[in-house]
């Protein structure tokens, strides 16, 4: 039989070390993994940009149910552990136990919280999690304050800043970083923050966080206050060990292993941050996975010693480019070399002991980073190039080279991947075995798949050693197919192939059933080329669409009805108030969208509340669907003293002619009656602006992450017209566009000249496209609120079992 195994903690250490596991014995163990968050292992590396907005949790998942599933890991998330009971070697959560044969325990670490007054109010988070990343990504607008100016508190204020908020950072040292940069290089950083509108206090000791219900500023011991409607403290982390101290455990600062990762316990292992090896902690993602190999080896019987090496810091700021390695602090027989070029904000420091480097520090510049590190940890003699060395290894020699000698300068051992441990040698090395894609490298080498900040030398070394430019295949849609998204609608279309499963059959797929990734985009191109022939698939749709309401972060729902062109009446407003009394509705909030938003409902009472609203004549406003959101007016000439069309009755057309169409992403328009733009239509992804003469249509414009004004693409004096244009570039957008791409997106891709081309020049490819749209909206324009809660009916979109079953459960 299998040896049990049980792993503590679904983080990126256990992570690695359960990769290594199965890669050389995938049926050695029976595995059991326990994790307090309720997910599986995602790369915390890239919560940062996940924060800033430049990726999605999807995206930075690196273990999911299909890999956990594929080996056979008994997946106990959600379910923190409670006890260890070493003597019968059981642990127990708060569900239930699980008997081991070895135990692994990677709890990470914990955040320290500094004890002051106010540090426990709602609104103080730390950053450790994506249940903190959430509560720093809803702060835009708002004012944020972090505790700590260190790695991980100005990737935290960077992220927030990106999405909005107005941000302090409050340092207690005299600069930033100081463990990482001397003064000098943390000014540059500081003076780089500012730019971006962020407050930097250096030499700021917290007194306490005042509020009464929740966080709502920072006092400091100067008397300084910074309002706050959210605090983040990132000023340290502690191992987590509570569970080792509960079962006694040696532990000291943390778990104490042997070089083989054995706690005190011959049964009992331990990697990660919570773990002290020769009384060092790690915090660092290289030592990490160094660890994982380890252990692994150790697992399977096989001799392996943990032996830490020097690592190098990089700071995942966007713009912000920083490396720092080694010692760089004052000391006897200690010397500089200085580059300062103030102008471009380029900082180099490499700290000279006895002709070789210990210790390095970048700001701005930091290609050479790699290169400087490889000479440090050889401990190279550099007397012979003391003269040019600053310069970095192009120069070299007395003059400088191409743009490739870095690269080739830098030795095989060269490390290029800090937090895999990939040197140049092994990605030369995977480039002459094939891999010449920078996904495929990832793959082979793991090098570039963890922070990323790699990624720009890797792929040059790559170049380098295929003598060009790396062309990096199409991203397929996912992991289930290599055909990416163009290929699959062109071949849906030209090869007649009306299923999901018929799509995956024909064309390959590599997973059966596909995946979250690849279903919905398939439901999508399918529903949108045989609207009368293929039936939309409900389980192949995100959450909020199979549920017809926004999850929100607690598990309940928002409700929003449809206020057709933001017109409502008085019996409307009554019926949802009664809905907001009836179901105890926490918040009713107006959106942005000229609606107003139910927040806080229970997903069983979802069917009840929209009967309820369908009696007053509310449907769904599809605020949750990737189709029509809203049409925004203004109030036009009817009222409006300088108004020149009727832009109210005009959005509510459209809005009735356009609604419950589903679209690659969400689609807003905006009708304004007159150039003052009230209803913003020259941000939205189609407008029209009312004037004197007619009216002015334009498209592709953004005001989220992505901040566009449209492009104009037609003029017609008639009302009539404007419809037929907007609803002709509307299917040509479902047509055409990538699923999950804005319509900016697309038209970035197409040209706007195409466009005019297929709904403005050409009239009867306009009529064409409208008689498609319509033909599309005979089928799927209906109230999924209506069919939902009618239980005495069949509904298109799923029974309402599904609803009242999931909630009992």
């Amino acid at each position: 039989m299998k040896k049990k195994l049980v792993v503590i903690g679904a983080g990126m250490a256990s992570g690695r070390m359960l990769e290594q596991l199965f890669d050389a014995a995938p049926d050695a163990y029976e595995v059991t993994l326990f994790n307090g968050e309720p997910r599986g292992n995602y790369n915390r590396l890239m919560l940062s940009p996940v924060l800033s907005g430049e990726k999605t949790y999807e995206q930075i998942v690196t273990h999911d149910d299909d890999w956990y599933a594929a080996h056979g890991v008994d997946c106990r998330f959600g379910e923190p552990v409670v006890k260890i009971d070493r003597k019968r070697r059981i642990v127990y959560s708060n569900k239930g136990g699980a008997p081991y044969d070895a135990l692994v325990i990677a709890t990470g670490s914990a955040p320290f919280i500094i004890p002051v007054p106010g540090k426990d109010l709602p609104g103080v988070v730390a950053y450790r999690d994506l249940e903190d990343t959430q509560a720093m990504m809803d702060t835009a607008g708002k004012d944020a304050v972090v505790i700590g100016g260190g790695l991980l508190g100005l990737e935290a204020a960077a992220g927030m800043a990106a999405r909005g908020a107005r941000v302090t950072v409050i340092h207690l040292m005299g600069h930033l970083m100081e463990r990482q940069l001397d003064p000098a290089a943390g000014y540059l950083l500081q003076k780089d923050l500012e730019k971006r509108g962020i407050t930097v206090h250096c030499k700021g000791a917290t007194k306490a966080i005042l509020g009464t219900d929740r966080a709502e500023a920072v006092l400091l011991e100067d008397g300084t206050v910074y309002p706050a409607d959210l605090v983040c403290m990132a000023v340290g982390i502690r191992p987590e060990t509570r569970l080792a101290n509960d079962a006694h455990l040696e532990v000291e600062r943390g778990i104490v292993v042997d070089d083989a990762m054995r706690t005190s316990d011959p049964h009992i292992f331990a990697l990660g941050e919570c773990v002290e090896h020769r009384k060092q902690l790690f915090g660092l993602v290289a030592p990490l996975y160094d660890q994982a190999k380890v252990l692994a080896k150790t697992l399977l019987g096989d001799a392996a010693e943990f032996t830490p090496v020097q690592t190098a810091t990089k700071l995942k700021v966007t713009g912000c480019d920083l490396f720092s390695a080694g010692d760089f602090a004052e000391g006897e027989g200690r010397e500089d070399i200085v580059f300062r070029d103030p102008g471009r904000g380029i900082y180099k420091r490499l700290v000279l002991q006895d002709d070789r480097i210990i210790g390095t520090v970048m700001y701005g510049e930091t290609g050479d980073g790699s290169w400087f590190y490889g000479l440090m940890k050889d401990a190279t003699d550099i007397s012979e190039m003391r003269e040019t060395l600053i310069f970095g290894p192009a120069f070299q020699g007395g003059s400088k080279l191409d743009p490739m000698a870095a690269v080739a300068a830098l030795p095989p051992e060269a490390e290029i991947c800090g937090c895999n441990g990939v040197s140049k040698g092994s990605i030369m090395d995977a480039v002459a075995g094939g891999a010449c894609t920078l996904d495929q490298m990832r793959a082979c080498t793991k090098a570039s798949a963890s922070c990323g900040t790699c990624t720009g030398l890797v792929q040059q070394i790559m170049a380098f050693a295929l003598g060009g430019e790396v062309q990096d295949a199409p991203d397929g849609m996912c992991k289930c197919t290599d055909h990416t998204h163009e290929d699959v609608r062109r071949l849906i279309k030209t090869m007649g192939l009306k299923s999901i499963p018929a799509v995956m059959q024909e064309l390959g797929w590599k997973t059966v059933g596909g995946c979250h990734s690849c279903r919905p985009a398939l439901n999508y191109y399918l529903l949108a080329e045989y609207p009368l022939e293929y039936k939309d698939d409900r389980q192949s749709r995100f959450v909020n669409e199979r549920n017809h309401a926004n999850i929100q972060k607690d598990g309940t729902y928002s409700v929003v009805p449809r206020m057709w062109g933001g017109v409502t009446t008085p019996d409307e407003l009554r019926a949802i108030a009664d809905a907001a009394d009836k179901y105890n509705v926490p918040m009713v909030k107006v959106t942005g969208g000229q609606r107003i938003d139910l927040l806080g409902v229970r997903k069983e009472d979802l069917p009840h509340m929209w009967a309820d609203l369908n009696e007053a004549g509310l449907v769904s406003g599809h605020a949750y669907s990737k189709g029509l959101r809203t049409v925004k007016t203004c109030v036009g000439k009817e009222f409006c003293r300088v108004g020149t069309q009727d832009s109210t009755g005009l959005g509510i057309k459209l809005e009735k002619i356009m609604w419950g169409s589903w679209t690659p992403h969400k689609l807003k328009l905006g009708v304004s009656g007159c150039p003052r733009n009230c209803a913003e239509a020259t941000c939205k992804d189609i407008g029209v602006v009312c004037v004197d003469s007619g009216y002015n249509i334009s498209i592709g414009g953004a005001a989220g992450m992505e901040v566009k004004e449209t492009e104009h693409l037609a003029s017609t004096p008639s009302e009539e017209e404007t419809i037929q244009i907007i609803l002709a570039v509307t299917q040509l957008y479902r047509e055409n566009g990538k699923y999950l791409d804005r319509l900016w997106k697309w038209m970035g891709k197409v040209g706007l000249d195409w466009i005019k081309a297929q709904v403005v020049d050409d009239l009867e490819n306009r009529k064409a496209l409208v008689e498609r749209f319509e033909i599309s909206q005979s089928v799927y324009r209906t109230d999924p609120w209506a069919e939902l809660s009618t239980p005495a009916e069949t509904p298109k979109w799923g029974p309402l079992a599904d609803l009242t079953l999931e909630a009992a459960e």
